[in-house]
C-alpha cells in the first residue's frame, strides 16, 4: 500500500486553494491587523484545492467504519445506525433552536424529551429520567451524585460503594469522584456476583453497589434482585450500569430488579454513531426515591404545554449546559418510534441470537474461561495460543490484515488474554461468518506459522507500531 504523504510534503511554495480577484478599492491595512491569522504552525502547507480534496479523501478511505464492516467490540455496542434517524435530526427547526428561546417557542423540542423520557421510563420501568449527562461515565456520576444526595440528606453519606470484578472500568472512578472508597465484590464460577461476598461487605458503611449487567462478560445477573435485596436490607442502594441494555430491551426491566438508578447511553443502544469522541448521551432514570435530587432544569408538562421546572430545591443542580445533547435524543426518540416494543425485543433477542452464534463457531478455537450462557457478548481468551507464543494483541493486528476490526481486547481483567466480542443486532449471516472465518484462519495460522501473526499487520496502512513508546511519547506536533 503506498503511503499517503503529509499535507506539508505535498506542499509547493506558491500554490493557492483559491485566489481573491485584485482590489478596486484602496487597501485597509489597519484592518489587516485586527483580523486574527494563525501563525502557531511553521510553514504553514501551501496546497491547491484539488491536492486537498483529493488528500483527505485518500486518508478517509484509510479508515475503518461501522459503514463497512462488522464492528464486535464488546461493550461498546458499535451498532449500524439507520441513516433516517440523521435526516430527522437534521431537520431545520431541530438545528436552528436556541437554547435560550423561550419554552413557548419550543414546545416541539420539549414535546420530545418529555416522549423519549415516558418511553425510556417503560423499557428501564424506573419512575424519571435526565438528560442532562452528555456520556455515560458522565450518567454514572450523576447516578452516583443523586445517590450521595439521598444518603446526605438521610444524616450519613456513608463510607464505601461495592463494585463486581466484572462491573465496567468507570465505575470506580465515579464512585471515587463522588467521595466514596471502593470495594471489591468477588465472582462466582458462574461469572457472576458472589452473594455471600456481597453478604460480607454490606454494612451501614456502604452507600451502594455498582451493578453492570448484563456483566462485561455478557452473563446476566441472574441473582440481581437477591443482591438488591442484600443492599437495601442495610440501607443501601443499587445502581445499575445500563450500558449493555441492547440485550435487555423488551425482554426484561432494572426497575423490577430492585434497580434504585440505572444510566442508558443513547449513542449506543439507541442508534446514534458511537466513538470518535461523540456525539454521546448518558440519561439517568431513577426511582421515586432519589426522584428530588434529579439535575434542574426538568420538562414537565400542565394543561397540555411543556415547561422547564427549576423549583426543585433538593436538586443536585446542573450537570451540563442547558439540557443535554438533545439532537441525540432526537435520534434516539426516531429509532425507538420506528422499531416500537416489538421491534425492540427483536433488537435485544437478534442481538443475542448473533453473540451465541459466534460464541458457538468458535469455541473449539478460543478458550472460554466462563462455560455460563451469555447474552449479547462473549469473552473468549488468547489461552490456546499461548503455547504458540501468540497473544491477543497478535491476533488483533492479524484481523486488520484480513479486514476485520478487532474486538475489544484484554477487558474484563478477570479473563487474561481477553477477546470480549460484541457482534449486536445489526450484522447479517454473512458479516457474522466473515469475522468467524478470519478467527479460525487465525487460530490455524497459531498452530501453523505464528510468525505471521507476530510481524503483523502486512497490508495495513500502517504497519505494528510501539504501542508503548507511543503511550509515553506521544508525538503530537509535525516536525519538518
Amino acid at each position: 500500500m503506498i503511503r499517503e504523504r503529509l499535507i506539508f510534503e505535498i506542499s509547493d511554495k506558491g500554490k493557492n486553494g483559491f485566489r481573491f480577484p485584485k482590489l478596486d478599492v484602496p487597501e485597509n491595512k489597519s484592518l489587516n491587523d485586527r483580523i486574527p491569522m494563525r501563525d502557531s504552525i511553521k510553514d504553514f502547507p501551501q496546497v491547491s484545492e484539488v491536492e486537498v480534496v483529493r488528500h483527505f479523501t485518500r486518508l478517509s478511505q484509510t479508515n475503518y467504519c461501522v459503514d463497512k464492516g462488522i464492528y464486535p467490540l464488546g461493550s461498546c455496542t458499535m451498532k449500524y445506525n439507520p441513516k433516517i434517524n440523521e435526516r430527522i435530526a437534521q431537520i431545520e427547526n431541530f438545528i436552528t433552536s436556541h437554547p435560550f428561546a423561550d419554552p413557548e417557542m419550543s414546545q416541539g423540542n420539549l414535546e420530545v424529551l418529555k416522549t423519549l423520557e415516558d418511553v425510556l421510563r417503560e423499557v428501564t420501568g424506573m419512575d424519571a429520567f435526565t438528560f442532562q449527562p452528555a456520556a455515560g461515565a458522565q450518567g454514572e456520576l450523576v447516578g452516583m451524585m443523586l445517590i450521595r444526595a439521598c444518603m446526605e440528606e438521610r444524616g450519613d453519606p456513608r463510607k464505601f460503594v461495592l463494585i463486581p470484578d466484572s462491573a465496567h472500568g468507570t465505575n470506580p472512578s465515579s464512585a471515587h469522584i463522588c467521595g466514596y472508597k471502593v470495594k471489591e465484590i468477588k465472582s462466582n464460577d458462574s461469572g457472576t456476583i458472589d452473594l455471600d461476598d456481597l453478604s460480607n461487605n454490606m454494612d451501614k458503611d456502604v452507600a451502594a453497589i455498582m451493578i453492570t449487567n448484563p456483566n462485561t462478560l455478557g452473563v446476566f445477573e441472574n441473582q440481581i434482585k437477591e443482591a438488591s435485596e442484600v443492599v437495601h436490607s442495610k440501607g443501601g442502594l443499587v445502581y445499575m450500569d445500563g450500558a449493555n441494555m441492547n440485550a435487555l430491551m423488551g425482554i426484561c426491566r432494572p426497575g423490577d430488579m430492585g434497580v434504585d438508578a440505572i444510566h442508558l447511553n443513547l449513542h449506543k443502544t439507541f442508534s446514534t454513531p458511537h466513538g470518535g469522541g461523540g456525539p454521546g448521551a448518558g440519561p439517568v432514570g431513577v426511582k421515586k426515591i432519589l426522584e428530588p435530587y434529579l439535575p434542574v432544569p426538568r420538562v414537565k408538562n400542565k394543561d397540555d404545554q411543556y415547561f422547564i421546572d427549576e423549583d426543585c430545591p433538593k436538586s443536585i443542580g446542573r450537570v451540563h449546559s442547558f439540557y443535554g445533547n438533545f439532537l441525540v435524543a432526537v435520534k434516539a426518540l426516531a429509532y425507538i418510534l420506528s422499531l416500537g416494543p416489538e421491534g425492540l425485543r427483536e433488537v435485544s433477542e437478534t442481538a443475542v441470537l448473533n453473540s451465541n452464534y459466534i460464541r458457538k463457531s468458535l469455541e473449539k478455537e478460543y478458550h472460554l474461561k466462563y462455560k455460563t450462557p451469555t447474552l449479547h457478548e462473549c469473552v473468549f481468551s488468547d489461552k490456546y495460543q499461548k503455547q504458540y507464543g501468540v497473544s491477543n494483541i497478535d491476533i488483533a493486528k492479524r484481523l486488520i490484515d484480513l479486514g476485520v476490526h478487532p474486538p475489544t481486547m484484554s477487558f474484563p481483567l478477570i479473563v487474561h488474554g481477553a477477546l470480549m466480542t460484541e457482534p449486536t443486532e445489526t450484522e447479517s449471516k454473512a458479516d457474522l461468518d466473515s469475522f468467524i472465518e478470519a478467527m479460525k484462519q487465525i487460530a490455524e495460522e497459531a498452530r501453523e506459522d505464528p510468525g505471521i501473526l507476530k510481524s503483523a499487520p502486512h497490508n495495513s496502512y500502517v504497519r505494528r507500531l510501539d504501542e508503548t513508546a507511543a503511550a509515553r511519547n506521544p508525538k503530537l506536533r509535525w516536525e519538518p
